[in-house]
């Protein structure tokens, strides 16, 4: 006599064996099919801009890296290797490390000038109580006006006879000079237009820094004796912007060694190379002389020099950095 069929468990029959050997199947089967969905998904988002990262910056480089082995002047229609001979002129011009210097001391001057201004300014707009919009345009408008519009103006105040600057300490008995027609003077004053230039950028993120700081920090401080200004800023204020404060000074530095508009507008490199920075070097050598070669090595060594100041100067400052 046959077993009721009520009798038999889950796990006697056929169907139930071939249920549970099918289901892992088709659960892997529905997590490769969702990776994949997702995967598609995320090339397809990223995939554009890989694209143009790929052609409007890797293979330019990988091209000024090619053409700095080469002879090839501009416009020409043949070219021969020549090894790291363009290498070795660059290090053994006395033209280029003129530039680089001059390069360096315009950094020196713009990067601690642009963090300290930007700062100060933008913690006295937070102390304000009104108008604080009004004087946060007023201070980024230099940061988004084209640069060789800024530099002819600048040009124009800085006119040895008519300029606006030298009539001003004139009529103050003070005395004048050919700001941009010196040596002493030059690079100087370029860089103190690169200050004025980017000065608007740290100021704004200074204060996007400053109204993340939590007000418990700041009444902690006061509880503990901290009430001074100078104290508070000491002991909460500048340890809490320490983030901004290293992404300004890279974000900066970076800019301060891309200078070429004001040189080109303003000086041309001049007098005797006194204000002549690497880009411009880069671009006389390329352009004005058609030695694309020599202008790709030195080129070459331009952004090997940038990529290891920002890579030192991010590891050096990540330690000090306090992040919230």
């Amino acid at each position: 006599m046959s077993k009721p069929l009520a009798l038999y468990g889950a796990s006697d029959g056929p169907s139930a064996t071939s249920g549970a050997r099918t289901l892992p199947s088709r659960t892997a089967f529905s997590a490769d099919r969702r990776a994949f969905a997702e995967m598609l998904i995320a090339w397809t988002l990223a995939g554009p801009a890989i694209f143009f990262l790929l052609v409007l910056f890797f293979l330019p480089v990988i091209g000024v890296f090619v053409i700095a082995l080469t002879d090839w002047q501009f416009g020409a229609r043949s070219l021969s290797f020549v090894g790291l001979t363009n290498f070795r002129e660059v290090f053994a011009d006395a033209g280029f490390r003129t530039s680089l210097f001059n390069t360096v001391i315009y950094a020196l001057i713009v990067v601690p000038g642009t963090v300290v201004f930007g700062l100060l300014i933008a913690l006295l707009i937070e102390s304000g109580k009104s108008c604080r919009s009004f004087y946060r345009a007023i201070h980024f408008l230099p940061f988004m006006a084209t640069l060789t519009a800024m530099a002819i103006a600048w040009g124009t105040l800085l006119h040895p006879t008519i300029g606006l600057v030298n009539q001003t300490l004139a009529a103050m008995a003070l005395p004048t000079a050919n700001w941009l027609g010196q040596e002493n003077t030059a690079l100087p004053v370029l860089a103190v237009i690169g200050i004025w230039q980017n000065l608007g950028y740290a100021m704004v993120l200074f204060l996007s820094g400053l109204k993340s700081i939590p007000q418990d920090l700041y009444d902690a401080a006061d509880v503990d004796g901290a009430d001074l200004w100078f104290d508070r800023l000491r002991t909460v204020t500048l340890p809490m912007l320490g983030p901004v404060s290293m992404f300004v000074v890279v974000v900066v530095a970076l800019r301060a060694f891309e200078s070429f508009d004001t040189v080109k507008v303003l000086t041309q490199g001049g007098p005797g190379h006194a204000s002549e920075v690497l880009l411009y070097t880069l671009y006389r050598e390329s352009f004005e002389y058609l030695r694309t070669g020599y202008g790709a090595a030195i080129a070459v060594v331009f952004l090997i020099i940038v990529v290891t100041l920002t890579l030192v100067q991010a590891r050096v400052m990540d330690r000090k950095v306090h992040y919230q």
